[in-house]
């Protein structure tokens, strides 16, 4: 069983993670010493507690800007319900982020309980098959959602909040849970959620998301493809660097082969599940010059008529 995508490993330590080796002390990322990853990031302080399975976190998990514990980072996996002991991680540090940025805007301390949180794929198609409000693309199976409870605060006023950062995904169904995510900015309640009206198949929803939000050049950038729901999928191998600001907004900047997560075979990539298409790496120029910019994959071979032909990650952020 897969272990939770937790995207704060720094490509060093990733490289430990891949040959089954996790080190005992905190992750600390030098090139990223007084620099947030995120865009929307809290105090780094976090109580959750899983309705589900009863474990509970109270404590510190980043220790500084670019600085994470890798100790609290695992407790947390177990809370949000997913496996912690495969070198093959999971759990997004965006949603990590997320959660706290609004805990501390919101009502700063207060205990956030986890009703749902990462779903592997085979229990997301089982949920569904049952009747349960479980989407065929759902971001659960990337760990990049959670039905959650905020402590105090109205689940109306959460989901009011997130739809007004215009930042990822706002799920209400009038209950006394809200679902969040960190895919593209959308809201829904119980009459507009989509689910069961095909809204996702033949990969009509398909996208690309990188590690973190902030880089410096030189860094090493960590994709993966998200909300698949048909396979196979064929892949480009080469991808571009599109700048998003400026008076170049819109022009390729270069273009690049990527280090995949599978050997690289001829012109067009195959891919066969949601693990083939994770863990894309590659190293941003040294002298790229500081601005917003976007990558940009495309697909070949289609197989799957109402697929886009490519996509690019939502915005990045390069700084000196």
């Amino acid at each position: 069983m897969r272990c939770i995508r937790i995207q704060s490993l720094i490509h060093s330590v990733f490289t430990l993670l891949w040959i089954g080796f996790l080190p005992s002390t905190p992750l600390v990322r030098a090139d990223a010493s007084n620099m947030n990853r995120y865009f929307y990031s809290g105090d780094g302080r976090l109580r959750l507690y899983s309705e589900k399975n009863g474990k509970s976190f109270s404590g510190t998990y980043r220790l500084g800007p670019g600085t994470y514990d890798e100790s609290a980072l695992r407790k947390i996996c177990r809370v949000f319900d997913a496996p912690d002991h495969t070198p093959n991680i999971h759990l997004s540090l965006r949603l990590l982020e997320f959660i706290d940025f609004l805990q501390d805007s919101l009502k700063p301390d207060a205990l956030v309980t986890i009703t749902s949180g990462y779903r592997n794929p085979e229990y997301n198609t089982g949920l569904r098959n049952r009747g349960g409000l479980a989407a065929k693309a759902s971001l659960h199976q990337y760990g990049m959602a959670a039905d959650l409870i905020m402590e105090g605060v109205h689940p109306r006023t959460l989901w009011d909040a997130v739809k007004a950062l215009e930042f990822g995904g706002a799920g209400y169904y009038h209950g006394k849970t809200v679902h969040l995510d960190v895919g593209p900015a959308r809201s829904w309640d119980e009459t507009t959620s989509g689910v069961g009206t095909g809204i996702s198949d033949d990969n009509k929803l398909i996208g690309l998301v990188t590690d973190y939000d902030i880089y410096r050049p030189g860094m090493t950038v960590m994709l993966r493809f998200i909300r698949m729901t048909a396979f196979p999928i064929g892949v480009l191998p080469e991808f571009s660097l599109v700048r998003q600001d400026g008076n170049r907004a819109g022009n390729t900047i270069l273009t690049f082969k990527p280090r995949f997560a599978v050997p690289e075979k001829g012109s067009c990539m195959q891919f066969g599940n949601i693990e083939q298409m994770a863990a894309i790496r590659w190293a941003l120029p040294k002298t790229l010059t500081p601005g917003r910019y976007a990558i940009r994959a495309g697909f070949c071979g289609v197989e799957w008529e109402a697929m886009p032909v490519q996509i690019e990650t939502p915005e990045i952020e390069i700084r000196k």
